[in-house]
């Protein structure tokens, strides 16, 4: 998992490179085709055929990387240390923590240029972006950066450490790092393809989006614990953590609330307020009212407290690891 997090930090995902999260589109893509031929406008076959969608890609997607981690465990016809690369690219596949950070660099990047960074930010929010002032688009560009950090990196990573520990604890032939952090990419897949509440959407991308709540719930609320430790002097952790929490709690998602709350404090950056979703304006909760508004290099302390984090879960499963 440490040379996964190395190689995604360096390579990232390649544009040339077969990436699993492609494979995951494609298949939600055929299976949604079928499924409303099948299902028309009727609210009972849509919810059933989002439930199978979702059992399908999540199993299958878990199941093709158990099948890969036996590659490690048992006989192979590969060689070992190249049965063991496939397993590091692959777990890295599951990681987003340099992809993140040059989308969202690559809008600060673009800054003045308010056409230009629009484009580049209409890639990673689902706001809409063509009214956006530079102050709105710094804003964005923190919320994604937080929000994402914990969808992207540390909810995979969170399911990467939890099947090394089952692993740990004698469970060798079950389901390991790749095939709990595949599992979990193809939650997180689902719930960013149809996991709106509009058309047919409402009622078919229903299961994917309570599955990938569900598995971000434990992951969210780590971030939001250990995030301070490494943001600040520990004698600030319990304030800052209930004021996160109080201040995330009212958002309507469960989880992308406390994501950027937290970030907001660790980092003091301002976030939350009035955003527009296609004709649909919603505002949302002030995050860390008492800090300034987004700059730019705010934003870039955001993305370093991530890159930060993510060495110190790293460093501390590896410690229980050795120790045990």
């Amino acid at each position: 998992m440490i040379a996964a997090a190395g190689l995604d930090l360096l390579v990232g995902d390649p544009r040339w490179s077969p990436h699993p999260v492609v494979a995951m589109g494609r298949v939600i893509t055929r299976l949604r085709e079928s499924i409303e031929a099948w299902a028309g406008d009727r609210p009972f076959r849509l919810r059933a055929g989002g439930g199978l969608i979702t059992f399908v890609l999540v199993l299958g997607s878990g199941g093709t990387g158990w099948l890969l981690e036996r590659m490690i465990l048992a006989p192979s016809p590969l060689p070992q240390p190249l049965a063991a690369l496939l397993v590091v690219i692959a777990l890295a596949s599951a990681l987003a923590a340099r992809s993140l950070r040059y989308s969202v660099l690559a809008v600060l990047q673009a800054l003045p240029d308010l056409p230009s960074a629009r484009d580049r930010l209409s890639w990673i929010v689902g706001r809409e972006v063509s009214q956006l002032d530079q102050d709105d688009i710094l804003r964005a560009s923190a919320e994604t950066a937080s929000e994402n950090a914990v969808d992207g990196l540390f909810a995979p990573l969170f399911w990467m450490l939890i099947g090394a520990g089952l692993w740990k604890a004698g469970f060798s032939q079950g389901p390991g790092p790749l095939a709990l952090a595949w599992a979990f990419k193809a939650s997180s897949t689902l719930d960013s393809m149809l996991g709106y509440k509009h058309g047919r959407l409402r009622w078919l991308g229903t299961a994917g989006a309570r599955l990938d709540d569900l598995l971000t719930w434990l992951p969210c609320r780590m971030v939001l614990i250990s995030l301070p430790l490494v943001s600040m002097s520990w004698t600030k952790w319990p304030t800052t953590v209930r004021a996160a929490a109080s201040d995330g709690m009212p958002d309507p998602s469960p989880n992308a609330g406390l994501s950027e709350s937290i970030f907001a404090h660790c980092a003091d950056v301002q976030m939350g307020g009035l955003n527009r979703y296609r004709n649909t304006w919603i505002n949302k909760p002030l995050l860390s009212a008492q800090s300034g508004k987004a700059t730019a290099s705010g934003v870039r302390k955001l993305l370093n407290l991530g890159l930060k984090l993510e060495a110190a879960w790293l460093v501390v499963a590896a410690g229980f690891s050795f120790v045990q």
